[in-house]
């Protein structure tokens, strides 16, 4: 790729677009941002510029299904690589929701390949899920485990990866580097930018954060009788700075070689529900209250990665622990307290620290 590539960044409003936007424009990358901000802000855009002091590109806003949109965008600038963040992600909407997951999801992956192939671009970054490995037989998870999906989201990663590997049997011009996320959480370390889901958030951390700073009166914990020590469902939990990092790492690497390969994206460590609500309530100063509830379907009691992959092959290794993952994800909280589009400033609450 040339010394400043041109990189089209779907998805780039949300949450680890957003932070990976950072990552790219502190290295030099030109970034074409597509979002249709279904669970994002453009609020976000003049916060990446802040934290990156540089200038994004330009922004669209588009569904990446609609080829004819997506095509203007690629007629209009130079791309030398895709990363791919743009979908549905939340389990349990996807069960209730699989139609509209796979058609987001999957319809919105082949919609960019073929834009990509008809203006002659070939490299991608695709934003993938640990979630593809299912209720696991044994962690951790090497990359190399059976997918055994048990949700429409997870299936539609999987599907999405399933034809990227098609595509690269096919089409050997093209370079395709799926990254399987284990449970990004945190936040950019300045405050600027956050998981700042609409409406109920479908994922652990931002859940803890909105109980913190008194959005919601208790967080639901969703079974306690998992064959877990504590009862509550086991995650691999990692810093998104160190989610973006990689995908840097991930652009700078796709020349490696042709072809279609999966690295994993995790630190190794399982963190139960309970340690986590624990964990936010010394980074807030204060107990998180919460209830428990019956399981979610879909849901598996424990997900943890076996990264050695991609630290053997680009030395990328979590540089953030848990107590930076909560005390970032609460300093954004704290200084949002209704998010993107809210106030900003300090939490009602005088008792909060920060």
């Amino acid at each position: 790729m040339p010394a400043s590539p041109t990189v089209v960044v779907t998805g780039g409003a949300g949450f680890i677009g957003s932070h990976t936007c950072v990552e790219l424009l502190g290295n030099g990358y030109e970034l074409i941002v597509v979002d249709d901000y279904l669970n994002s802000s453009p609020e976000v855009f003049a916060r990446i510029e802040k934290a990156a002091g540089r200038a994004v590109g330009a922004v669209y806003r588009a569904d990446i299904r609609d080829r004819r949109a997506l095509s203007r965008v690629f007629e209009q600038h130079r791309v030398d690589a895709v990363v791919h963040f743009a979908a549905r992600k939340a389990v349990g909407e996807s069960t209730r929701r699989p139609a509209e997951y796979y058609d987001n999801n999957v319809g919105g992956t082949t919609a960019l390949l073929h834009v990509m192939a008809d203006h002659g671009v070939h490299r991608l970054v695709f934003s993938s899920s640990c979630s593809i490995y299912g209720d696991a037989v044994a962690v951790p998870l090497s990359e190399d485990a059976p997918a055994r999906p048990t949700n429409p989201y997870a299936a539609s990663k999987w599907m999405c990866e399933q034809i990227l590997a098609d595509v690269c049997r096919r089409r050997p011009e093209f370079h395709v580097l799926s990254l399987r996320y284990f449970n990004p959480v945190g936040a950019h370390p300045s405050g600027l930018l956050g998981d700042d889901p609409h409406g109920q958030p479908a994922n652990l951390m931002p859940c803890l954060a909105q109980v913190a700073i008194g959005r919601r009166a208790r967080l639901r914990v969703y079974g306690d009788d998992y064959p877990t020590p504590d009862g509550t469902g086991i995650r691999d939990y990692i810093h998104v700075m160190d989610v973006a990092q990689a995908h840097r790492l991930a652009l700078e690497h796709l020349p490696d070689r042709s072809g279609m390969h999966v690295f994993n994206l995790g630190t190794g460590s399982g963190v139960s529900v309970l340690e986590l609500v624990a964990a936010f309530g010394d980074a807030c100063g204060r107990p998180i209250p919460y209830s428990v509830e019956a399981r979610r379907p879909g849901d598996v009691p424990v997900l943890v990665a076996d990264a050695r992959r991609v630290a053997s092959a680009w030395g990328w290794r979590p540089r953030h622990g848990l107590a930076a993952m909560c005390r970032d994800a609460w300093r954004f909280q704290y200084l949002n307290p209704m998010g993107y589009d809210g106030p900003a400033g300090l939490a009602a609450a005088a008792d909060v620290r920060l």
